[in-house]
């Protein structure tokens, strides 16, 4: 059965989202999340003590630092460290930029492990001489490795929305620590805090469809990062009958997207986004298809960074829809290589990357481009907006960028030696296999200036991917098809 979409059913122009909405769904959190925490803050009695000053000035410093031992000292009972903590949490979030600054480096250096007493556990294990001395020590020493400000930090556990707090600031310590070894170890520590929360075990999958809260619909549209959903009619086309958009979600979250993808249901392997994501085509018969593709995956917290869930979200998804739907045989990707056009500027500066036979091709298209320069032309000519429309430039270019984006995947490294393209890491190391490569399968601007509008397919062969991925994570080694070795090796 074949169902006509048709463009804008029911819904106007006025349904794009400009930044101001999306603004609107974070600020309608944070609104609930302070009305939230000063009824707890309220519940216990001598808690709320007056607003620092949103930069934090030296001379409010000393009542925060009071503030943040007030949450450590546990007089009071549960109810009142509870209160405590949610009145440091408002606190954080009166402040402008400078005040978080300051409260994060607080937080950061005067709440650390203390060095001293690490010192004196070190040299009590180091002389303990029976086994219950030792066990003694070591118990010492572990709890003399824990700072402070972990303790502090935990109490947010119990809150409403207290883990989104400290997931978003695990996200602006990120922004801010660069170089800074004592923010970074603020940091260091909520990645461990959060690692632990967020393992695998405790994740929900959820599918999402167009029946789903507009809250979250709202939330996809804010964290898609691969390809913008342009509106609601963009949305709504992607969460169709031959769609699937799954997502893991926390407990301590559940309005809250972790982690998404976006699954097309179609027969054969897809190789043009556009087409793939065109409102106005038929609408497939998923009971009828024998491929899905996954066409983008976006990681939605970043204060989750470092913390994987895209290779699980992968193999449940794909054993959620093969159940779903058995005449599903193959499952692939539909990728951009978001690291393709400045590999190609880093070859051009070592020497260039063009074969003889390339550079006459380009020679071809006007006067002007010679041998010697025939490398700086063709980056010259990926940097017109336009050139994918011109027939004869995409001729020309088209069979030694393909050639490039092949040796590329298959041989481009980091110094640790992993993928250099971060998409083609990641799904290498979930097990996938280099399928094949898509001419112009993206010619949107971002398609263009990152990836000469090039897509690739990355296949799921359920029975290679254990061997795929110890390939990969051992040896370095990438599986690909025959079709993109013959092009990496083409000379």
């Amino acid at each position: 059965m074949i169902i006509l979409r048709t463009a804008n059913r029911g819904l106007p122009m006025s349904d794009r989202a400009p930044g101001g909405f999306l603004d609107g769904v974070f600020d309608r959190t944070l609104a609930n999340l302070r009305g939230a925490w000063r009824e707890i803050a309220l519940s216990a009695r001598g808690v709320l003590s007056g607003a620092p000053r949103p930069d934090l000035p030296e001379d409010d410093v000393a009542r925060l630092r009071q503030q943040m031992l007030s949450c450590l000292d546990g007089r009071g009972g549960e109810v009142t460290a509870r209160a405590r903590a949610a009145e440091l949490g408002r606190t954080y979030l009166a402040l402008n930029e400078a005040g978080r600054g300051r409260f994060l480096r607080l937080l950061a250096s005067e709440f650390d492990t203390d060095h001293e007493a690490v010192n004196r556990c070190c040299a009590a294990l180091a002389a303990a001489a029976e086994p219950a001395e030792r066990i003694a020590a070591e118990r010492a020493l572990r709890t003399a490795l824990l700072p402070p400000r972990v303790t502090l930090l935990r109490q947010f556990n119990a809150l409403p929305e207290g883990v989104k707090f400290l997931v978003d600031r695990r996200a602006e310590l990120i922004a801010i620590a660069n170089g800074d070894p004592v923010l970074r170890g603020l940091a260091d520590d909520l990645r461990e805090l959060l690692a632990n929360w967020f393992d695998i075990g405790f994740l929900e999958l959820r599918r999402i469809t167009w029946d789903a809260p507009a809250s979250l619909l709202e939330k996809l549209m804010a964290y898609e990062a691969v390809h913008e959903i342009r509106g609601w009619t963009d949305l709504k086309n992607r969460l169709e009958a031959d769609r699937r958009c799954f997502a893991f979600f926390h407990p301590r979250m559940p309005d809250e997207p972790l982690i998404f993808v976006e699954v097309a249901l179609v027969s054969g392997i897809a190789g043009n986004i556009d087409a793939l994501l065109d409102e106005a085509a038929p609408i497939g018969n998923p009971q009828a298809a024998d491929t899905a593709i996954f066409y983008s995956i976006s990681n939605c917290q970043r204060g989750l960074a470092g913390i994987s869930f895209g290779d699980f979200l992968i193999k449940r998804v794909v054993d959620a829809l093969a159940s779903e739907l058995p005449r599903l045989k193959t499952f692939a990707t539909l990728s951009p290589l978001p690291g393709f056009r400045a590999w190609l500027a880093a070859e051009a500066e070592r020497g260039g990357p063009l074969l003889p036979g390339e550079t006459k091709a380009l020679e071809a298209l006007g006067a002007g481009i010679g041998a010697e320069d025939a490398d700086e032309a063709l980056l010259r000519l990926l940097d017109r907006p336009d050139w994918a429309d011109d027939l004869k430039t995409a001729a020309a270019l088209r069979e030694p960028l393909l050639r490039l984006s092949a040796r590329y995947l298959l041989h481009a490294r980091t110094p640790s030696g992993r993928a250099l393209d971060p998409v083609a890491h990641f799904h290498l190391s979930n097990g996938a296999r280099v399928e094949q490569l898509d001419w112009l399968g993206d010619r949107s601007r971002k398609g263009l200036q990152q990836s000469a509008g090039i897509m690739v397919n990355y296949l799921y062969r359920l029975g290679d991917i254990e061997a795929n991925h110890e390939a990969y994570r051992d040896e370095g080694r990438v599986a690909a098809s025959s079709a993109v070795r013959g092009l990496g090796r083409a000379a």
